[in-house]
């Protein structure tokens, strides 16, 4: 397959009017020089040739946290539901996905990562399943925000084993409130050269986030959600990813999480490479308005707001990240090249799998999103193949 007649985005996170040539599955070779010698394409069937019209050719999107969509959650259980997730994805320009756990019973969770393990082996189409983000069960109950309280146990090595076992391998964040441990930094420092220890719904002062990050723990689950206020005194958990390089924090840019002001703000304080698009959907997204669950609690859900039946508080999202990706450039005004990295490149780098994803380069996967010049979603590649939307 060849794509021409686009605008490439390329790792320097620069466009450059170019073509991008496919075989394989993978990325044979893009040009960017269009007198470069060999560029065109005689030999090739006019099937296999996409006139891009002059949009954007960016990498699949890749959502490293989210829970659900068109009526299915992860935590379903169940492989027809990865499925029909992993197709929807895939449809809206998602092409690799590491879906979210919620806070549930321990040998529930163990069951679902036993299904997911099978999926992952068995799975033909749909979006890639890449890793797998536990969100829970060892969170706080002060920032529990839609996940269940009774589930909520402190954070265990042993426990963690379990999950990283049950999983094979698949899991790669499990999230912690180190306020809630006086064992928690041993249990960052058994666990952190296993998996990447993230601070979700917590609690923990700037003090005890620094220590934790300090130990190891390296990522961020949806900054400025599910923990405490940045102020002045009081910097807590965003304060302390600020102070800590090497940590990459996600942000959800639905418009509804996080005002565009902030949003600019905090892209302007930590960095472009340190930050990341996520979706934190739900299984009410791509539905309509209505009445859903989340973690087995009720969720109100109108336009792209979902919230709790029983006190009001967000839960998750109802929006895609290619959604996302688009309100953070027309709505809260980040330039496109910085959001299209922080949706493919960065979560693709957190999630160890570069190499394979997150660029459009010479061996990789070639999953490929093209984009008008509003953002519109005109075609999706996934390796090397046109897919049909949904």
């Amino acid at each position: 397959m060849i794509i021409q007649n686009v605008r490439v985005y390329t790792e320097d996170k620069k466009f450059e009017k170019g073509m991008i040539f496919i075989k394989d599955g993978v990325f044979d070779k893009i040009v960017t020089d269009l007198c470069e010698e060999g560029c065109c394409h005689e030999d090739v069937p006019d099937e296999d040739v996409i006139d891009g019209e002059g949009c954007y050719a960016i990498p699949g999107l890749i959502d490293l946290h989210f829970h659900g969509c068109m009526g299915d959650d992860f935590c379903d259980g169940t492989k027809e539901a990865i499925a029909r997730i992993a197709k929807y994805e895939e449809s809206v320009g998602v092409t690799a996905i590491a879906p979210a756990t919620m806070t549930l019973p321990v040998e529930e969770l163990e069951d679902i990562l036993k299904v997911a393990a099978q999926y992952k082996k068995e799975a033909k189409e749909g979006a890639d399943l890449i890793g797998i983000n536990m969100e829970g069960p060892f969170i706080s109950a002060v920032k529990k925000g839609a996940q269940d309280a009774r589930n909520i146990v402190p954070c265990d090595a042993e426990i963690c084993r379990r999950f990283l076992d049950a999983s094979d391998g698949l899991v790669k964040f499990v999230g912690i409130a180190p306020e809630e441990s006086k064992e928690s930094t041993a249990f960052i420092n058994q666990m952190k050269d296993k998996v990447n220890i993230s601070l979700a719904h917590t609690n923990a002062d700037y003090d005890t986030a620094k220590a934790a990050f300090d130990a190891g723990a390296n990522h961020a689950v949806h900054l400025y959600n599910a923990m405490p206020a940045f102020t002045h005194r009081a910097p807590g958990v965003v304060g302390a990813v600020y102070d800590s390089k090497h940590v990459m924090a996600e942000i959800i840019c639905d418009g509804v999480h996080i005002h565009p002001s902030a949003v600019r703000a905090t892209f302007q304080m930590m960095g472009e490479d340190r930050m990341i698009l996520i979706s934190d959907s739900m299984r009410a997204t791509g539905m309509p308005d209505g009445k859903y669950t989340l973690g087995g609690l009720d969720v109100n859900v109108k336009g792209n707001r979902a919230t709790l039946v029983s006190d009001g508080a967000l839960a998750g999202s109802a929006t895609n990240l290619l959604d996302c990706m688009r309100t953070a450039v027309k709505k809260m005004g980040l330039p496109l090249e910085t959001a299209v990295a922080c949706a493919t490149m960065n979560p693709a780098k957190s999630l160890g799998e570069y190499e394979k994803y997150g660029s459009i380069a010479v061996g990789k996967k070639a999953d490929v999103v093209l984009l008008d010049s509003e953002l519109g979603l005109k075609a999706v590649v996934k390796d090397g193949k046109r897919i049909e939307s949904m």
